[in-house]
Formats: structure tokens, C-alpha cells, sequence
């Protein structure tokens, strides 16, 4: 297809198609003539990809640019693939290892995922995410421990292991598995904290009393 066909296939405008091509997000087409080039599903998938991660992901192009090298690189285990891709939408945190404080919250953070024989790896933003979790709940005078956490940390393992990693198409192609990891991962994590809402509500009505309707 040509590019004018791309962008109506993909819903992507030509001149953004360009800027892909441009910055090497995008493979080259088949060049067929000096001023034309065929492009094919793998560009379409490309794209889905490249969208997903941009509006669902919120990532600079930087960001999306070691994603696709990941993908690109055949050499690279899908783990690593979808831990790229992970690990680039994880939300930046500032740690502070000179901080006592901080240190005993990331501690807190390391001792739950050891203790629940969890594979991380010990550059996972995820755990500094935690730590400032741990570390904001002890400065507001709340449960802060590894066991007031456990409940959530093995509610979410049987969700992921349950459902959600059963969502991710590894027999498929690695953008369609990168972009499903993305959208589940961000999307999902909208619903969950939705639906603890909605109990929370749910619960507080069938304690206290819901008010009259």
C-alpha cells in the first residue's frame, strides 16, 4: 500500500508517518520507484504500537525509540522485551539513598518482594515506586510494613497471574505483544483503581448505612 493507504488504514496523518520514517520509529518502505515506496501490515502493526505507547504509554519519543530497538533486536528475550517496555512507562520517581528514611522504606520495599520470592530485578523502577508508597505511609502515621502490604502485593500476583498475563498474545508478533503489555497495563490499572472505589463505597454503605435514596 502506499503511504496515503497507511495513514487511512492506520488513522495515523502522512505528515506524522513522515516524522516516524524520519526518526527511525518506523521501517523504511519498499522503495518501487525514486519518489515511491509499498508499505505492508508489519508498518500498520508498527504503528498500533508506536500509538499505543505514545497516548496510552505517555512516552517521549526517546522512550518509544528503545522500545522499538527492543523489538527490533531479535537477539532480546521477550522478558526483556516486555521489561523494556514496562520499565519505560513506569511513572519517574526521585529516590533518595542518602535519606535514612528513605532507605528503610526502600529496605521495607526489598524485604516484601524477597520475601514473597518475587523475581524483580534490583533495577526495577517498580521498587522505588513502592519504597516512596511505604515511605509516604509511614510519614502520614499508616501501616507501612511488608505484612500490611502483603494482601495487595498477592492480590495483584493472582490477578496478573490469573488474568492479565493471559492477555498478552506471545504467539503473535512482538509489537502486538508490546502494545497489549502497554494498553492492559495502564488501561487495567484504571480499572483496578476504579473498582477498589466502587467496593469501597460499596462497603462503607453496607457498614454505615447507605443514606436514604
Amino acid at each position: 500500500m502506499r503511504i496515503s493507504q497507511l495513514s487511512a488504514v492506520s488513522g495515523v496523518p502522512i505528515p506524522t508517518i513522515k516524522y516516524y520514517l524520519r526518526e527511525g520509529l518506523l521501517p523504511a518502505g519498499e522503495q518501487t520507484s525514486a519518489t515511491r515506496a509499498e508499505y505492508g501490515e508489519r508498518h500498520v502493526r508498527r504503528l498500533r504500537l508506536i500509538r499505543a505507547l505514545l497516548e496510552v504509554g505517555h512516552l517521549p519519543i526517546a522512550a518509544i525509540r528503545k522500545v522499538v530497538a527492543a523489538v527490533e533486536d531479535e537477539s532480546m528475550g521477550m522478558h526483556r522485551v516486555l521489561g523494556t517496555a514496562h520499565y519505560a512507562i513506569s511513572p519517574p520517581v526521585e529516590a533518595h539513598p542518602d535519606d535514612e528514611e528513605w532507605r528503610r522504606a526502600r529496605a521495607e520495599a526489598d524485604g516484601l518482594i524477597a520475601d514473597l520470592g518475587w523475581q524483580v530485578d534490583a533495577a526495577a523502577p517498580a521498587r522505588d515506586e513502592l519504597a516512596q508508597a511505604v515511605l509516604t505511609l509511614d510519614r502520614l502515621g499508616l501501616p507501612a510494613t511488608g505484612d500490611a502490604l502483603r494482601p495487595y502485593a498477592e492480590t495483584a500476583m493472582r490477578l496478573v497471574a490469573e488474568h492479565e498475563i493471559r492477555t498478552i498474545p506471545l504467539d503473535r508478533t512482538r509489537e502486538e505483544a508490546v502494545e497489549a503489555l502497554v494498553v492492559g497495563t495502564v488501561v487495567h490499572g484504571r480499572v483496578l483503581d476504579v473498582m477498589r472505589r466502587l467496593a469501597q463505597e460499596s462497603a462503607s454503605a453496607r457498614i454505615f448505612g447507605a443514606p436514604p435514596a
